[in-house]
């Protein structure tokens, strides 16, 4: 057996630093802004141009010279000729003569000589000769060159996860692509004589196949891609061909689920023993039975981590080693979930030794958690209706009503 077998059950800490050894930090592709999105930024990202990058006008109205509107009023108003319309995009404005105003609209550039912008609200929308009802400051609703961000000033850092405010302050300084973390490529494999297609029918003793599509989208969920290899037979030499024969230098880590108990026919466990990956307890509840490492293939070694085979079991080992690990090696400054504490709805009781992660239904309104379901790690249904774990110290033996516990926000 393995020196971790050995050894006796890891904690939840010691699995998942063992796990993120496995995936080092991704390396860096450029890609168009519009792939962008919910990656990390590798590279500080700094201003091409100034924004805005010239002066321009914050309302549709007239462009003047604000000490000759000295004194106008609605009651006194004064009337000028309009020499010039500045729509948004007019590159050869003339300079704005003594005398005169210019109808400017919003984002137009100022005509050199105009300190103001009087809003068309506030005139009568002349378009030949205008009268103004108004006495501007001298910068009123004018938007400065440089006002938002100077040339060459660092806007976003390495690290920065890239959403559509982000985004867009890089296309408004002239940047078509970003570089980012490349997304790691997860190989998801599904072992299991016992299983079948949904909507195949079902033998006696047959059942769905829902792991290896739950973590498929788990993973994309996370940020990286996904390869989903079903059905994959329970004979280790098979196994380990039809594992050969798809992983390649562009798969970063191998997810299976099944096969790593102690009981016999367990396929995945046979098939990596000895080959590099350890198997053994880690002492949480649901997901007891675990494994990792670098899998040997021929001349070739890829990552591997091995989750239990129930459904609830496997999604919970997911959340708690795989999907932070993933996150961090793309550089996620936040890889794990939100946690957050709230008061217990109920009672719990917890074996002594093991952490516990129970489905949970947070009320925010209240400020209270309540599980959902039973503690049975095939029980699915519970897990499809929670929004949250209900995470409880290895310590812990019970939870009293109204008693804080901490808690994993189950986020998209």
């Amino acid at each position: 057996m393995s020196t971790w077998s050995e050894a006796g059950p890891r904690t939840v800490e010691q699995h998942a630093a063992a796990v993120a050894a496995l995936l080092p930090p991704t390396g860096i592709e450029t890609v168009p802004l519009a792939e962008a999105s919910g990656r990390v930024l590798a590279e500080d990202l700094t201003a091409g141009v100034a924004l805005p990058p010239f002066d321009n006008s914050a309302m549709d109205g007239y462009a003047v010279r604000a000490a000759e509107l000295a004194g106008a009023s609605e009651d006194a108003p004064r009337e000028f000729p309009v020499a010039a319309d500045v729509p948004a995009g007019r590159t050869d404005v003339p300079a704005l003569e003594p005398g005169t105003v210019a109808r400017i609209m919003t984002g137009a550039p100022v005509p050199e000589g105009a300190d103001a912008i009087v809003p068309v609200e506030r005139t009568d929308a002349g378009t030949e000769r205008v009268r103004i009802g108004a006495a501007p400051e001298p910068g009123a609703f004018v938007r400065r060159a440089g006002e938002d961000t100077t040339a060459g000033a660092v806007l976003l850092t390495a690290g920065t996860v890239l959403g559509a405010p982000q985004i867009g302050l890089a296309s408004a300084v002239g940047r078509p692509v970003l570089p980012v973390r490349r997304r790691p490529h997860v190989l998801v494999l599904s072992t299991g004589s016992e299983l079948v297609a949904p909507g195949d029918p079902l033998e006696p003793g047959q059942i769905y196949e829902s792991n290896g599509t739950m973590l498929a989208v788990a993973v994309r969920e996370a940020g990286a891609t996904a390869e989903q290899l079903s059905f994959v037979p329970d004979d280790v030499e098979r196994f380990r061909a039809v594992l050969a024969d798809r992983v390649s230098d562009g798969v970063d880590l191998v997810i299976t689920s099944g096969g790593v108990s102690a009981g016999a026919y367990e396929v995945v466990k046979d098939a990596m023993t000895g080959h590099g990956v350890e198997f053994g307890k880690v002492a949480m509840q649901p997901g007891g039975p675990q494994g990792c490492g670098r899998l040997e293939l021929g001349g070739a070694t890829v990552a591997v981590a091995t989750l239990p085979g129930n459904p609830v079991s496997a999604l919970v080992s997911f959340e708690v080693f795989v999907r932070p690990a993933l996150r961090a090696a793309m550089g996620h400054p936040a890889p794990g979930r939100p946690v957050v504490t709230a008061r217990l709805a109920g009672e719990l009781a917890s074996p002594a030794g093991k952490r516990q992660f129970r489905r949970g239904v947070l009320d925010a309104a209240t400020g209270t958690v309540g599980e959902i379901g039973s503690t049975g790690s095939h029980l699915i249904a519970a897990l499809a209706r929670a929004d949250c774990l209900i995470d409880l110290s290895a310590e812990t033996t019970s939870v009293a009503d109204g008693q804080p516990v901490a808690v994993w926000l189950l986020e998209a």
